[in-house]
């Protein structure tokens, strides 16, 4: 189910645009970077309940948005940290400067930065960066790669395999209402190994065809834009719990390969309708 989203390859700026999503990926390593496992680390809560920010995310999209100003003034951009703005070029910028604060502050290497380009009916090209070990996953507009300590290798998805023998993964073992944990529970009882914490690591790894599934609920656009890029252009499914868009957020699901997606959804709409 890879979108046409990712066969606009013929676009006249592609190559500027996939030049920006790198240019964005290595400033926002540098700003995080300056802050990870460091002592005094700033955190402050966005909301009543724990919602943590630190400095770090505010610096890393600030160094995003100054490269975004300069190179593409015509673009929208929708980010995590500060106002959305407007643009004229029908392309929006999503970005998610530290998808994974808590993996941040507690010094796991599992948190990411999320760069996505998108038009009005999703992202067309989207990178999952992780700075500390150095990896970025890549993929749309007729690239699908990863670079990192093993080099250049290209993305794939896991092919089909029963539910029964399959790998999912999600953030928080709750993973939304209850009702969505519910739904999320009738499919972890069926599978054969299930793991919490990834944030957007995960995403990244079914794209690189570790492991079959990730479902969760309760995500904003920036969380979803870029992995939903990357699995897409690797050959993986991300629809939300109804098998629509997912680019909005709310509850998502990305899969290795369609068999593996259908299996599941019809396990989480038994609970979620």
């Amino acid at each position: 189910m890879t979108g046409p989203r990712h066969s606009l390859t013929d676009r006249p700026d592609s190559e500027e645009l996939v030049e920006v999503v790198h240019a964005l990926c290595d400033a926002a390593r540098a700003a995080t970077l300056s802050y990870f496992r460091s002592d005094g680390l700033n955190i402050a809560s966005k909301a009543e309940a724990f919602d943590p920010v630190t400095e770090a995310d505010r610096a890393a999209e600030e160094a995003m948005r100054d490269i975004l100003h300069r190179r593409r003034p015509d673009d929208a951009i929708l980010g995590e940290e500060f106002a959305a703005k407007p643009g004229t070029s029908g392309l929006t910028w999503v970005l998610d400067p530290i998808d994974g604060t808590r993996g941040f502050m507690s010094g796991t290497p599992t948190w990411g930065v999320l760069v996505a380009v998108a038009t009005e009916t999703g992202p067309i090209l989207g990178a999952i960066d992780q700075p500390y070990i150095g990896e970025r996953f890549f993929g749309g507009l007729g690239h699908s790669f990863v670079t990192g300590p093993l080099g250049q290798r290209p993305l794939a998805v896991k092919p089909p395999r029963p539910l029964a023998e399959a790998t999912m993964l999600t953030t928080f073992p709750e993973v939304g209402t209850a009702e969505e944990g519910r739904a999320f529970r009738n499919v972890a009882g069926k599978v054969r190994l299930v793991r919490y914490g990834l944030d957007c690591y995960g995403y990244a790894l079914v794209a690189a065809g570790q492991v079959d599934l990730v479902i969760e609920a309760g995500l904003q656009p920036y969380d979803i834009a870029a992995p939903l890029a990357v699995v897409e252009a690797a050959g993986g499914v991300v629809t939300d719990w109804a098998g629509g868009p997912a680019h909005g957020g709310g509850r998502v699901i990305a899969a290795a390969n369609e068999a593996i997606h259908a299996e599941a959804l019809t396990l989480l709409r038994e609970i979620a309708g």
